[in-house]
This record gives C-alpha cells, structure tokens and sequence, in this order.
C-alpha cells in the first residue's frame, strides 16, 4: 500500500469537488447548500430523541478504540461527527456543501472539516481506522456505488471499520422544494442485503446489520438499516 496522495489533491478545492465527479454530486452539494441552515436546525437535537441510532455509533466507537483516526464522510452540519467526538475517537468531518461545512465549523469549534466527494477523498491508503457514512450514500446512483465502497477500502487502514446509516427500501423518494427552495434531489433507499453484497465484492466482511422500524414520531416512513463491516487485512495490536 502507498500513501501517497491521490492525483486529484493537488487540484483547485473547487475542481476536485465538482467538475472531477458525476453529474450527481453537483446536484447534491447545489441542494445542501441551499437549505443548509433549515436542515440544521431541524436535525441539530434529533439524535438525543435516538437511543438505538447512538448505540451503533458507540458500539462503532467502542470497536475502533479511543483516539482512533476516523472521518465521518457526508457530515453534513457536523452533529455526528460531534457525537463520535464525545465517545473519544479522533473524528474529522468531510462534506461536499460549503454551506454546510460553515456551520459544522461553528457549532463544532474544536473538530475539523474538509470540503471534499466520497468518490475521491483527499485521504492517504490505510490512514484511517474508521469510517462512517451517517445517510450519505443515499444520493449515489447504484451504479457509482462500487467505486464508492472501493474509496472507503483504500482509505482504511487493514482491519478497519466502515459504518454505513440508509434507508431501506426500493424506491427513492424525491424531495422538492424543501423549506421553499428551488432545489430538488433524491433520497434512494436501499436493500441491506445488496449493500450487503457490494460491500463483501469491495473485500468488506460484515460485523453487524441492524434494521430498525420507522420511528413516526421523528417523520421516519420507511425502516432504517445499519451496517457495520472490517475492512480486509489484521488490524495492528
């Protein structure tokens, strides 16, 4: 393994964020940074209302070790990459919306947060010992899905773990408009049995999936799959 930089690191921050990547990821940083402040005061407290979401994360945290190296990839305005923070790992933040990264800085002070696509993260080969995907693949096309997983491999460090949140389901669900902005995306839903499938074909073996039911009281209509999986390789002792 290298660690070397990849190619794409020593291109303009714009350049490796919107004209390197698929159609997709324009759209998807163009919608977050419209409605960046709504969502984040809509979502900023959800996750103490989430005892079984909190307890993948500490169970992720517990497996990964204090003071272990993770990014948290499509942080959004950083209230995950926050909760990972209070278990003791040493967590930075990754988004493609400036707008959302702006807040994630403010309300998170003393975390880190880099603008930067999944698809090609400015990260060295086996520099992590962790990662988490809190619904940020939900916008990526099955297809771009592969190549996705293989970033997240290539990043991880042999026998580190990757932490996937999405919905679970068939059918995406658009979103238009939201809080009057004139924006649109999709929300794809997955199967975690075929998430489950690609991971295993990237070289992932699976640690844990949980399933949970919709909780209605927080606007959830569809279940909520987690899975956990180890990267391939004997993590240092």
């Amino acid at each position: 393994m290298t660690t070397s930089r990849p190619a794409h690191a020593d291109q303009p921050e714009h350049v490796r964020t919107t004209r390197a990547f698929p159609e997709h990821v324009r759209t998807t940083r163009v919608f977050y940074d419209a409605i960046a402040e709504d969502y984040a005061a809509m979502f900023r407290d959800s996750l103490a209302a989430m005892p079984l979401d909190r307890a993948v994360m500490a169970g992720f945290a517990e497996l990964a070790g204090a003071g272990a190296p993770v990014a948290d990839v499509g942080c959004g305005p950083g209230r995950v990459t926050g909760y990972l923070a209070s278990l003791g790992l040493d967590v930075h933040g990754v988004d493609l919306s400036a707008s959302m990264l702006a807040i994630a800085r403010r309300e998170n002070p003393g975390l880190r947060f880099e603008q930067g696509s999944m698809l090609a993260l400015d990260l060295p080969d086996g520099s992590l010992a962790g990662l988490v995907s809190w619904y940020s693949t939900i916008h990526t096309p099955p297809e771009e899905l592969p190549a996705v997983y293989a970033e997240f491999r290539r990043v991880l460090a042999p026998g580190g773990l990757l932490l996937l949140a999405f919905q679970t389901g068939d059918e995406p669900r658009r979103h238009e408009h939201p809080w009057g902005h004139p924006v649109t995306l999709d929300f794809r839903r997955m199967r975690p049995e075929r998430i489950t499938e690609l991971l295993e074909a990237a070289g992932f073996t699976l640690v844990q999936r949980t399933v949970r039911e919709a909780d209605t009281r927080q606007g959830e209509t569809t279940p909520q799959s987690f899975l956990m999986a180890r990267a391939p390789g004997e993590r240092p002792s």
